[in-house]
C-alpha cells in the first residue's frame, strides 16, 4: 500500500476504520492500492483502478509532517524482494517468492535492529520439487 491524498498524518492514519471490506476509493483504498512512482512529483491517477500514483514531492511531505526516516510499505510487486526510491525515503518490501508460482521474484523480509538500522534479509521461492503440498483427495470426517 501507500500514501493517500486524504491522510496527512500518521493520526489520521490510525482513525481509519479498517475492519472492513476495502472500498473502491477514499482513505482507506488509497492506502491499499496506491503505489510510488518516479514520473510524477505530486499525485496521479493509478493504473490498478483504485488508489493514486504518488511521488517524490509527497513521501519527502509526509515524511518531515510526521518525523519521520522512510516509510516501508509492500503490496507491489519488486523481483529484487526490495527496493528504494526517493533517497532511502521510501523502501517497498515484497516477501512472496516467485509470486503465483511464475515470477521468478525473489523475497524479502527487514530485519531491524535498531528504529535505523535494519539489513534485508532474501530468501526465494522452495523449488517445486521439493515444496510439499497436501493432498486434494484427503477429507477430512465431520464427526470424529
Amino acid at each position: 500500500g501507500g500514501l493517500s491524498p486524504l491522510v496527512k498524518t500518521l493520526d489520521n492514519m490510525r482513525t481509519i476504520v479498517r475492519d472492513r471490506e476495502v472500498p473502491q476509493e477514499g482513505p482507506l483504498s488509497d492506502l491499499v492500492w496506491s503505489d510510488p512512482t518516479d514520473t510524477v512529483q505530486s499525485w496521479a491517477p493509478s493504473p490498478r483502478g483504485a488508489g493514486w500514483l504518488f511521488g517524490e514531492a509527497i513521501v519527502r511531505q509526509f515524511n518531515f509532517i510526521n518525523s519521520l526516516h522512510m516509510i516501508c510499505r509492500s503490496h507491489q510487486l519488486v523481483m529484487e524482494g526490495y527496493c528504494f526510491m526517493f533517497d532511502r525515503k521510501l523502501a517497498t518490501v515484497w516477501s512472496a517468492p516467485n509470486y503465483y508460482y511464475r515470477c521468478g521474484n525473489v523475497a524479502s523480509v527487514f530485519e531491524f535492529d535498531t528504529a535505523h538500522y535494519f539489513t534485508p534479509v532474501i530468501f526465494e521461492a522452495v523449488p517445486n520439487e521439493k515444496r510439499d503440498t497436501p493432498s486434494k483427495q484427503q477429507v477430512l470426517p465431520y464427526f470424529v
